[in-house]
């Protein structure tokens, strides 16, 4: 009899796993194919978890709020990661981080053999706010390559200006001269609406939209002012471009500034306690030789 039970039992599992196995290859045959011609390269490991990424986007965060994925589409155009996944996608990565980052840590902590609920439950919140947390450093590593690029571009677009050519063209041809970097992407983007049919100030506030930066909207408002009013075009942006050359080097010079600050804990924890180590160690060992100790 109890033979009997074990066969059904292990029968039915395997009838479950057989109907499991069928329903997920039908959902995801559900799942449509994805166009990125448009859209920018995924990195290699993401790209690994996409298939993963797409189930859950098309059969799960697509019945999210409209309006939790109106906030994380815009966040994510802000950080430039708008171009990489849709808001969608951002939040079935927030899913698979959850519960990789819970796998990994109770597989730990059960060969440790320290299954901690608290420990779960800080792997559970880490795993979700990661990806937020990731989000924030690239937009902080995107504000600071705008501000480092920014007076270089205005210079070459000045130039551009003073020499003859319209606005249109000193962007053009300072995105050929210009460094690589987010603010060449987002001035390709105003290129890219000008062609469309936008009208100048529409194409520069949307670029404005996108970062909101206060040397953006200040850049912006003296392109639209000097054409409105009728000024020199290449006066105003040759004092644009003074302007955020000495804010950059007021940053650098807070930053230099900051440094011994900064170096005072490094010191105080490793550098200092291996020093009085090197300098004490033989005048211990000559107390100890001596008999003294």
């Amino acid at each position: 009899m109890e033979q009997f039970l074990l066969l059904l039992i292990g029968l039915m599992f395997g009838v479950a796993a057989l109907l499991m196995l069928y329903s997920v290859g039908r959902l995801k045959s559900e799942v449509p194919d994805e166009d990125r011609q448009y859209m920018d390269p995924l990195p290699p490991l993401l790209r690994l978890a996409w298939p993963l990424v797409r189930f859950l986007e098309f059969h799960v965060c697509a019945f999210l709020p409209t309006a939790a994925l109106e906030r994380t589409h815009e966040r994510l155009q802000r950080t430039g990661v708008g171009y990489l996944m849709t808001a969608e996608q951002f939040f079935a990565i927030r899913i698979l981080s959850v519960l990789g980052t819970f796998g990994m840590v109770y597989y730990a902590t059960a060969v440790l053999d320290n299954q901690s609920p608290g420990i779960l439950i800080g792997a559970v919140l880490l795993g979700f706010f990661f990806p937020r947390i990731w989000l924030n450093d690239v937009q902080q590593r995107r504000y600071k390559a705008v501000q480092r690029t920014l007076p270089v571009y205005l210079d070459f677009i000045t130039m551009a200006v003073e020499a003859g050519l319209n606005m249109t063209g000193a962007i053009n041809q300072a995105m050929e001269k210009g460094p690589h970097g987010p603010l060449r992407h987002e001035l390709f983007l105003v290129v890219r609406d000008l062609r469309s049919g936008l009208s100048r100030a529409e194409a520069l506030r949307r670029m404005e939209s996108r970062l909101r930066m206060p040397e953006i909207t200040s850049f912006v408002g003296t392109v639209i002012q000097a054409e409105r009013m009728g000024a020199r075009l290449g006066s105003a942006l040759r004092a644009q471009a003074e302007q955020r050359r000495t804010e950059r080097f007021q940053r650098a010079e807070k930053l230099a500034m900051e440094a011994p600050v900064k170096l005072i804990g490094p010191l105080m924890m490793f550098i200092f306690p291996v020093t009085f180590i090197v300098l004490g160690f033989p005048i211990a060992m000559k107390f100890l030789n001596s008999g003294i100790l």
